[in-house]
């Protein structure tokens, strides 16, 4: 039996892997699925197998596993294309007979409704369908993704620009929450048949993470709440693709409704500590601007 994970080279499968090297599991037990050798190295240095295939190329997947292997499938990034490219590590999970599909989702599964959430829904259905043992890691927005990725511009702009109603709240979690979750799903038993709701353990408005960005960094900073159509002609403007501006413009009307503001406490049970808090993701991003 082998814990096969795809998309091994992102920074989640990354992350993953190194979690399950560090609880003792053998690298020899460990499987990246990385478009090519290269990607891979740093993890082929370390012992860790590789079964070099690509989301877009299903036969490549053909022998990527072997019955009784417990199976990470990390969604694809290329929003518009996944359900074929995760139906395709479906049917050959299917085919093989592994032990344990488990697959990287959307918070709310399906009560996401928005946009973006289309291809999880769908790909949830797939592997239902398929029969497989699985486990579904239904994630929430990485605190990454406004602490790290937009804290640049955030501070040039001196504000976080949204479509998202003052007030609302979202219940974010570190890459590296994540990762430990996924982490224990697949080197412990009795996850098979659930699905974890998975977000930080305290929700937080945009308010408070300008009013923490603000007091870390010295510089003032505000949220600022914009119509949908003028959010969208922003994220244009600044060379976003339509298609993609208006993805991100329903999923703030999603954080206005309450969709992302969590359920907090799976994710904290699976790791077994507190998730990281939004203010410790911000100090670190600043620390590490900082040189």
């Amino acid at each position: 039996m082998s814990i096969v994970i795809t998309g091994a080279t992102g920074q989640l499968g990354r992350l993953i892997i190194a979690d399950l090297l560090t609880a003792g599991v053998p690298a020899d037990a460990i499987t990246a699925v990385a478009r090519s050798k290269e990607r891979a190295a740093d993890l082929l240095a370390r012992g860790v197998g590789l079964h070099v295939a690509d989301y877009d190329e299903p036969d490549t997947f053909a022998r990527a596993f072997q019955p009784g292997d417990r199976v990470l499938l990390i969604s694809g990034s290329e929003v518009g294309r996944r359900i074929p490219q995760h139906a395709a590590v479906i049917e050959a999970a299917r085919v093989t007979g592994v032990a344990q599909l488990a697959y990287t989702g959307v918070f709310g599964g399906p009560r996401a409704d928005f946009q973006l959430g289309t291809e999880h829904r769908e790909t949830e259905r797939l592997i239902l369908a398929s029969g497989l043992p699985y486990t579904f890691l239904r994630n929430n927005w990485y605190s990454e993704m406004y602490a790290v990725n937009e804290l640049p511009g955030i501070l040039a702009r001196g504000a976080i620009v949204t479509n998202v109603t003052p007030g609302s709240r979202i219940a974010t979690a570190t890459r590296a929450d994540y990762a430990a979750a996924a982490a224990v799903v697949l080197r412990e038993d009795g996850h098979l048949g659930k699905a974890y709701e998975l977000s930080g353990d305290t929700a937080w408005t945009f308010e408070e993470f300008t009013e923490e960005v603000s007091r870390r960094s010295g510089r003032t900073v505000v949220h600022t709440s914009v119509p949908g159509p003028e959010r969208a002609a922003i994220l244009t403007s600044a060379g976003v693709p339509a298609p993609f501006a208006d993805v991100l413009v329903e999923v703030d009307e999603a954080i206005s409704r309450g969709l992302l503001a969590g359920t907090p406490g799976d994710l904290s049970r699976l790791i077994g500590r507190p998730t990281t808090p939004i203010a410790d993701t911000i100090a670190a991003s600043l620390a590490a601007q900082a040189g």
